[in-house]
C-alpha cells in the first residue's frame, strides 16, 4: 500500500470499523456508520451554517478550533432558557453531547475539525427568538 499525504481540508476521512481508514473527496461513502473527521476552512458564518442548528443522535462531536476563533452555541433544553454559548481559541475543542442541537458563528476567520458519527444527522433552520 502506498503512503501519501491527504489534504485534510479537501477530504473527509472516514474511520471504519476493524480499524480501517478511507480518506474521500465527499461524504457520500458508502459506509456511514464509521465515524468521520472533517477538517475545514470558514471565512464567514455560512461556511458553518451558523442559521442552522445541527443536530448527531448516534455519538457525541468533538468540535475544534485549530486556528481563529469561533463560537459554539447549544440550544436550550427547556423552553425559556437561554443558549448556551462556548468560546474556542485556536487548539481548543468542546465535546458535545449525543443528540444536542448545536451551531457554530465565526469571531475571525477560521480553521475547525469536527469527528463524529454522520449516520442521522440533521439541519434544523434556526429561527429568531
Amino acid at each position: 500500500m502506498t503512503v501519501a499525504p491527504i489534504d485534510l481540508f479537501a477530504s473527509f476521512i472516514h474511520l471504519r470499523q476493524g480499524g480501517q481508514i478511507h480518506a474521500g473527496k465527499t461524504t457520500t461513502d458508502p459506509d456511514r456508520d464509521g465515524w468521520r473527521l472533517t477538517a475545514f476552512h470558514a471565512k464567514t458564518d455560512a461556511d458553518v451554517h451558523a442559521d442552522h442548528w445541527e443536530v448527531h443522535p448516534e455519538a457525541e462531536e468533538v468540535v475544534s478550533c485549530l486556528i481563529g476563533t469561533i463560537r459554539l452555541y447549544l440550544r436550550p433544553e427547556r423552553p425559556g432558557q437561554a443558549e448556551e454559548e462556548i468560546r474556542l481559541t485556536a487548539g481548543t475543542a468542546a465535546i458535545i453531547p449525543r443528540g444536542r442541537w448545536h451551531r457554530i458563528e465565526l469571531d475571525t476567520p477560521s480553521n475547525i475539525m469536527a469527528v463524529t458519527l454522520p449516520r442521522g444527522s440533521r439541519l434544523e433552520k434556526r429561527t429568531e427568538t
